[in-house]
């Protein structure tokens, strides 16, 4: 599973900006044949995503292709001109049941095996952003190939009829029990796109929340998003020390047949020495440790 801070969406009928996104070391680059691309330029996408995964490279980024939803009568020539390529793996948007999760992994492993890859080499992370997704997250979630849950929030606004605010209190209940279901079942947590790009303060104040609920990561739009969501997803040294502090204090009470003990005033027990190793576990997908 790859430490995915921020996930940058970038359309693929655009050759310049595909080429652009390799250089802002981010930490996955999205090839969009969804939102981002025009009705017309379906196909030109398709093109630009399979030459751009067969000759271009993306360094340690990971490389993912989001297809149309299942439905659209678009997602089986998405895959098909993705899934030769080898992608790291393939998001799907607006994923509304357990069956077509299972359609699209099924796609995904007749490609592994015509081609020899190891079965569940390739992985899904599935959008959820309606109402019924949400309502069917459980089974959503339980599915073996999927790596992360997305959640998204301007498409779950339109589909509850609601108006989207800067405080995001409409969408509050579902962004929960998204970040909920993930870590259920193991799964990474992406949090909303912020789409005012421009406004760098706004991204950063939603990201440190996102990180707050327990969310993963973020999904970006454009390269001013990138440093403030990375650091927003990655714990900084202080955190980093203060948990390396609980965790080696635990471990040493635990050699002595001691439970919950005092550090700095504070009463340590175990949820606080969990979310001390969580601390670690994010600095060292971040490469900080």
């Amino acid at each position: 599973m790859h430490a995915r801070r921020a996930l940058l969406y970038v359309p693929g009928d655009d050759w310049h900006k595909i080429n652009k996104a390799l250089t802002f070391g981010v930490d996955c680059i999205c090839l969009d044949m969804e939102d981002g691309v025009a009705p017309s330029r379906k196909e030109a996408a398709r093109e630009n995503i399979a030459r751009a995964l067969r000759e271009l490279d993306f360094g340690a980024s990971e490389k993912l292709a989001r297809i149309n939803a299942v439905g659209s009568g678009l997602e089986e020539a998405d895959l098909t001109a993705a899934l030769p390529h080898r992608p790291d793996g393939i998001v799907l948007p607006k994923v509304e049941d357990a069956a077509q999760v299972e359609w699209v992994s099924q796609r995904i492993e007749e490609a592994e095996r015509a081609h020899d890859w190891p079965v569940g080499s390739i992985r899904l992370l599935v959008d959820v952003e309606t109402a019924r997704g949400i309502v069917n997250l459980k089974e959503i979630a339980a599915h073996p190939r999927l790596d992360a849950l997305i959640f998204g929030a301007e498409d779950l606004a339109a589909s509850l009829g609601a108006t989207r605010t800067p405080e995001a209190w409409e969408v509050f209940y579902a962004r929960s029990a998204v970040v909920l279901h993930a870590k259920a079942f193991g799964l990474e947590a992406i949090d909303m796109v912020t789409v005012e790009f421009h406004d760098v303060e706004r991204v950063r104040r939603e990201a440190a929340f996102g990180a707050q609920l327990g969310y993963t990561g973020k999904q970006i739009i454009h390269p001013n998003q990138v440093k403030p969501v990375q650091e927003a997803f990655t714990p900084d040294e202080e955190a980093i020390a203060q948990a390396r502090r609980i965790v080696e204090a635990f471990e040493a009470h635990q050699r002595e047949g001691r439970g919950a003990f005092a550090l700095d005033g504070r009463m340590i027990d175990l949820p606080l020495v969990k979310a001390a190793q969580n601390v670690l576990e994010r600095a060292r997908a971040a490469g900080k440790l």
